[in-house]
């Protein structure tokens, strides 16, 4: 409290590594990009998708092997699917061909990447309204921000409302890298 403050700057992203992708299916996957950790909700993310019936893939380190071993591993089948780490093209690929990001934290989180991320590419974000989400989720245009499993199964039920155009016009509105060095050099 007895800093100065400046300025909240969020990061920025290359746009250019994150193409926009119109074409994912809305009806399709969904998916869970992120450290495999009870911080990060993956356990959720499966049974968010299981109760909207949707297939899910799950991508990213894993970072605490007992809670994946206990929690997340026995999720896992035919409807769940967890592809590991996923870096380069590939993650961009993996981002934008999912009808939406489950990001159901556990956690103060101070910013999302792999969030900004699959905006940039057109996925809308179901995000628990935890830390930063609020921050980077405008509800009901890029995403839907939720209190719980119910309100993010709802939430899948209604992708139909928001346009993949809105994600990307958001993401490079307010995340591109350029973006992010103009407001340093401002402050």
């Amino acid at each position: 409290p007895d800093l100065t403050y400046a300025a909240t700057i969020h990061h920025g992203i290359d746009l250019d590594a994150f193409p926009y992708r119109p074409d994912a299916d809305p009806d399709g996957h969904v998916l869970f990009f992120g450290r495999i950790h009870p911080d990060k909700g993956a356990a959720d993310a499966i049974d968010i998708a299981r109760a909207a019936e949707r297939p899910i893939v799950l991508a990213g380190i894993i970072q605490d092997q007992e809670y994946f071993e206990s929690e997340v591993r026995p999720r896992l089948g035919l409807d769940a699917t967890y592809i590991g780490p996923v870096g380069g093209s590939d993650r961009a690929l993996l981002l934008g061909s999912a009808a939406a990001l489950l990001h159901p934290i556990a956690f103060e989180e101070p910013f999302g990447l792999s969030v900004v991320e699959a905006m940039a590419c057109g996925t809308p974000v179901i995000a628990y309204r935890r830390g930063s989400m609020p921050e980077l989720i405008e509800d009901g245009v890029n995403g839907f921000l939720v209190d719980g499993l119910d309100e993010a199964v709802a939430a899948l039920g209604k992708l139909d409302e928001l346009e993949r155009k809105a994600c990307r016009v958001v993401a490079e509105d307010r995340f591109s890298s350029a973006r992010m060095v103009a407001a340093y050099v401002a402050v």
